[in-house]
């Protein structure tokens, strides 16, 4: 489904990847992994066409994405649940949630889309008039999820998605996006603090240091490896990103 060679992206001067390669087969989940620093959500970013690749390509469904513009990508089924979640705060649950919807193609299918999401997250339909500052942690998170959903993506791109939740939410989480990936052939690619995790979700994980690929696997191979805590600390590397 999306297949990344030797992807290159700069932050201005800074080399922030330097090469990545990551592949992701349809309805398979997948976890990126790596210090702070490693270029976790900046290859989110250039995935989605935030940030423009220097050199290398990516593809999708063989065909290449590099240099389209961020509305064309989430218009052939990308979808982002950014770090931090960037929720409008004075705006309402369902007014969050539509913002999802905005392309064209999808305002037509607005309003089952917004039940589907309401179906998924029962307690985002009782507070869909209340402002999202007023929601815990765990509810903006399940707004920011159910926002990238009314998009109806093959790829869900999920950084960090579980800061700030409490472990009952956390599991709840876990099992709606799990259901996704079984019943819709969703795929999925997970960065997150806790790589145990990450890899519990996924079939294979790649470890990201100092803007580089430095491994990947299957998930229930890799913690087993003696290289993995090496890989994932980003010892293995003294290049230097930002």
């Amino acid at each position: 489904m999306l297949q990344i060679d030797n992807m290159v992206v700069d932050h201005g001067r800074v080399r922030a990847l330097w090469k990545v390669d990551l592949a992701i087969e349809t309805g398979e989940s997948v976890a990126l992994l790596g210090a702070d620093g490693a270029g976790k959500s900046t290859t989110l970013g250039a995935i989605c066409g935030i940030y423009p690749l220097a050199d290398g390509d990516i593809r999708l469904d063989g065909e290449s994405i590099r240099g389209r513009r961020v509305r064309e990508i989430v218009s052939l089924g990308v979808a982002l649940v950014p770090e931090g979640r960037r929720l409008w705060p004075a705006m309402s649950v369902r007014e969050n949630l539509e913002m999802g919807a905005y392309l064209p193609a999808r305002r037509q299918d607005r309003g089952a889309a917004l039940e589907r999401v309401f179906d998924i997250f029962p307690a985002m339909r009782e507070k869909s008039s209340r402002p999202a500052y007023e929601l815990s942690g765990g509810q903006q998170a399940m707004v920011a999820i159910g926002r990238a959903l009314m998009a109806n993506p093959r790829l869900l791109l999920l950084d960090e998605p579980f800061i700030g939740m409490s472990p009952l939410i956390v599991e709840e989480i876990k099992e709606v996006l799990c259901a996704a990936r079984e019943r819709h052939g969703l795929s999925m690619l997970i960065v997150d603090q806790d790589f145990k995790r990450a890899m519990g979700m996924a079939n294979r994980t790649y470890v990201l240091s100092n803007g580089r690929t430095v491994m990947a696997g299957a998930s229930k191979d890799m913690q087993s490896d003696p290289e993995f805590t090496k890989a994932f600390l980003g010892l293995n590397d003294d290049s230097v990103v930002a």
